[in-house]
């Protein structure tokens, strides 16, 4: 199969062995998959990433960056075909999602994390048969390479137990800060507001529901916000994952305020714990998505309850993937490159 791999600290486009699935497992034609910040981490820092989860337990553990490894983990395709054995829950031919997560046939793992499994940016892949969930047939492709990335905010929105009245405030507009506005707003919880630094990102922050998006450099977003009769925000998420953020939140926050960290950050965090205590503050550690977030974004996206169009920015072949993953971080690219694996 083709496929742009990592090797060396590079991306590089070319032939691949196709992966046969044995039980369990189901072999998938990749249509789409999405670019995310966590690729372009591992393309810069994926030495790192690997001792720090082999140090401390994480998904990298078992990557082999002397060997290929094919990334993508937000991806829609097609099956093509079953292992024996299998019990075979879904027709040959439907178009399908899944959290990338493999636990049958004996290899376990974050899919696109590991040297065996590999994701969305080649031509074919495997999927657990009791985690992939079939997608409407109409629903394009391109919106449902952003199931999972939606997913992953709706958890986070979900894992600081909003409720209704509270002021909640988003740190950071990319997709997981997007997807936890939408995941709040379907909530009915609000008024919400959005911080981040560019403006493109808090406009499309208001279209997918927030009620104010502030530049920090301009207001700081734990004052009281005029545009809302002066209230301060009291439950924040952090959807950054910059050092020195966790801080300045608790430096920022009123007395009794819910912090949600929800950005990935491998740097050390520094914390002044007397302050936190005596303003009784409460921090919840997000992390990826469960089912149930992936069966919601699934819903919400097909029936129109939650729009992600605005995240759309270019569709690209693999010779495009090792270009846009350099690009991604400037704040002014799309919020999600697709890349269709079928083309070059």
């Amino acid at each position: 199969m083709k496929a742009a791999y990592l090797e060396n600290g590079q991306i590089h486009v070319g032939e691949m062995p196709a992966p046969t699935p044995t039980k369990g497992q189901m072999l998938v034609r990749t249509h789409r998959c999405g670019l995310c910040a966590s690729d372009a981490h591992f393309l810069c820092s994926g030495h790192e990433m690997v001792a720090k989860s082999q140090e401390f337990g994480g998904p990298y553990a078992a990557v082999d960056l002397g060997k290929r490894i094919v990334m993508g983990h937000e991806f829609v395709g097609e099956i093509v075909d079953y292992g024996p054995g299998s019990r075979r829950p879904l027709k040959v031919g439907a178009k399908v999602t899944s959290a990338p997560v493999m636990r049958q046939g004996g290899k376990t793992g974050i899919i696109g994390y590991v040297n065996e499994l590999p994701g969305g940016f080649g031509e074919y892949m495997l999927l657990d048969e009791d985690l992939a969930m079939e997608v409407p047939a109409d629903l394009p492709d391109d919106l449902a390479a952003l199931i999972e990335p939606l997913a992953v905010g709706l958890e986070h929105a979900r894992s600081g137990e909003p409720q209704p009245g509270e002021i909640p405030l988003v740190i950071g507009c990319g997709a997981i800060g997007l997807g936890v506005v939408a995941g709040l707003k379907l909530r009915g919880i609000g008024p919400i507001v959005a911080a981040d630094f560019d403006a493109g990102r808090r406009a499309i922050a208001i279209q997918m529901g927030a009620d104010v998006a502030v530049d920090p450099r301009e207001l700081s977003p734990y004052d009281p916000i005029p545009d809302l009769g002066m209230k301060k925000p009291n439950l924040v998420y952090e959807c950054v994952g910059k050092p020195g953020l966790l801080n300045q939140i608790v430096r920022g926050v009123g007395f009794g305020a819910r912090i949600v960290m929800g950005g990935f950050c491998l740097e050390q965090e520094q914390l002044y714990v007397p302050l936190a205590q005596m303003k009784r503050l409460k921090i919840n550690f997000a992390c990826g998505e469960e089912q149930e977030d992936m069966e919601l974004a699934l819903r919400a996206i097909a029936d129109g309850r939650i729009d992600v169009t605005p995240w759309l920015g270019a569709r690209i072949g693999l010779s495009g993937v090792g270009e846009a993953l350099d690009r991604m971080t400037d704040p002014a690219s799309p919020v999600r490159t697709v890349v269709d694996p079928r083309t070059l």
